[in-house]
């Protein structure tokens, strides 16, 4: 039997409710549970996300080069300009103005606290270039 059953992405966050919200709406997910301090939420495909509050947040600067992108978010779409007019529509922004190199096409986002995303048509087979 496995030791570690289960896995989440949690994103720290000022407004977790708020957060979750552009995320379900976004994923067409389910809210599974909810406290004071966290929200989560799973989407059709299984996918789990959970937003914890975190009072000191503070968004995160990237794609600033002087800062060393640590984390992000991947979801895989069939159609990457209906998919963007939906993201600003929930108060997201796009951060990446350049097009970007390679076998797949991507984009890059942000959700309203600030946390990056990429939005791609396939899954990646190499490794990031920079």
């Amino acid at each position: 039997m496995a030791l570690v059953t289960a896995g989440v992405v949690v994103l720290d966050c000022a407004e977790p409710e708020k957060l979750a919200e552009f995320y379900r709406q976004l994923l067409d997910a389910e809210e599974t549970e909810a406290s004071a301090n966290r929200v989560e939420i799973r989407g059709a495909d299984g996918i789990r996300l959970a937003l914890r509050r975190d009072v000191n947040a503070t968004p995160p600067s990237w794609p600033r080069p002087e800062n060393s992108l640590q984390t992000h978010l991947e979801f895989e779409v069939t159609d990457l300009d209906a998919a963007e007019r939906r993201i600003v529509s929930l108060g997201g922004r796009p951060t990446e103005t350049k097009d970007a190199s390679g076998p797949f096409e991507e984009r890059g986002y942000a959700d309203p606290a600030g946390h990056s995303f990429i939005l791609r048509t396939t899954t990646p087979t190499a490794p990031k270039q920079g």
